[in-house]
């Protein structure tokens, strides 16, 4: 029998590790876990002392990691994703709907569901830990398989294996122009008509973005020419209300966006208006999935005054 035992690495060295693999560098990853500069440098050589492997290369401009680096770090993520689900094991054990809740929530639905979530929440479950991060679905949807977001709500479908969609609501989009628009605040307006605005498009990686191109697509339009874009709703629809186009938004989205503005106008588009489904994400076998459905059942109970198709 082999009298040394070998060590064996440490999940704070794991989560350093992955950080850094996620990053490419050391300060980023550094502030990504909440973790010193030096004190993550010091665990990831630790890790490679232990390991008996070099993982990263360092220079003095970048971090880059080494091919044994490269294959261990989804080895890494997998056991910290694994040590993620024990905890919401053991969490959901103790008792329902308490501790921490990690919901990602996307940048087009947030700043007009999240009252309402929060509301029902704060009535509902006193004890509930609730912790918003806002983010694109690319990120949320990585946040959610390792295990560092634990309930989406977002657009759908997503079409991920893995994931377990819990459909609230479909709501129509609504075109917004700015004042003297021959298409301004009209009724019945047919899709075909998109073929020939000037439309102002979210960034590239906003859901919004794509869905909207889907719509022009459906409205037999294969080119739509970007000129001009915005980080968010807010911004756009202060670019249309400036002469520079026109755009979608979805029918949540339309008070807090066009209300304080009288240089703008909304049109509501003939039957079947272009429409877009908000859900929950959880993983699928989720330790709370449980927690989760009733808490989407709550949410359709709670989102009934908003201008929404609850499911």
């Amino acid at each position: 029998m082999n009298g040394s035992v070998r060590r064996r690495p440490s999940l704070s060295q794991l989560r350093a590790f992955a950080a850094v693999a996620e990053h490419l560098h050391f300060r980023d990853a550094a502030t990504a876990i909440g973790m010193s500069q030096p004190a993550l440098s010091g665990a990831v050589s630790a890790l490679e002392e232990t390991l008996g492997v070099t993982l990263v290369e360092r220079t003095t401009r970048k971090v880059l990691l080494s091919p044994a680096g490269e294959r261990l770090a989804v080895r890494a993520r997998a056991v910290l994703a694994e040590m993620a689900a024990l905890l919401e094991e053991a969490e959901a054990v103790r008792a329902p709907f308490t501790g921490a809740l990690r919901l990602g929530v996307i940048p087009t639905v947030a700043p007009y569901l999240l009252p309402t979530v929060l509301n029902l929440v704060h009535e509902r479950y006193p004890d509930l830990d609730l912790q918003v991060h806002e983010e694109q679905t690319a990120n949320l949807l990585d946040g959610l398989t390792t295990g560092r977001l634990d309930l989406l709500l977002l657009a759908v479908p997503l079409g991920v294996p893995g994931v377990t969609e819990l459909p609230l609501f479909d709501e129509d989009f609504v075109l917004v122009t700015p004042l003297g628009h021959e298409l301004g605040g009209r009724q019945g307006i047919p899709r075909e008509a998109l073929r020939a605005l000037h439309l102002l498009l979210l960034d590239e990686g906003h859901c919004l973005r794509d869905q909207a191109l889907d719509i022009c697509r459906e409205a037999g339009r294969d080119d739509v020419p970007v000129t001009t874009t915005a980080a968010g709703l807010s911004t756009l629809v202060q670019l249309v209300a400036g002469g520079l186009g026109v755009t979608l938004l979805p029918r949540t989205a339309v008070t807090v966006e066009t209300g304080r503005n009288p240089q703008l106008l909304t049109g509501r588009f003939a039957h079947p208006a272009p429409s877009r489904r908000v859900a929950l994400a959880m993983r699928t076998g989720a330790a709370r999935a449980a927690e989760y459905e009733e808490l989407a059942a709550a949410l359709r109970q709670a989102l009934r005054p908003l201008p929404v198709r609850v499911l």
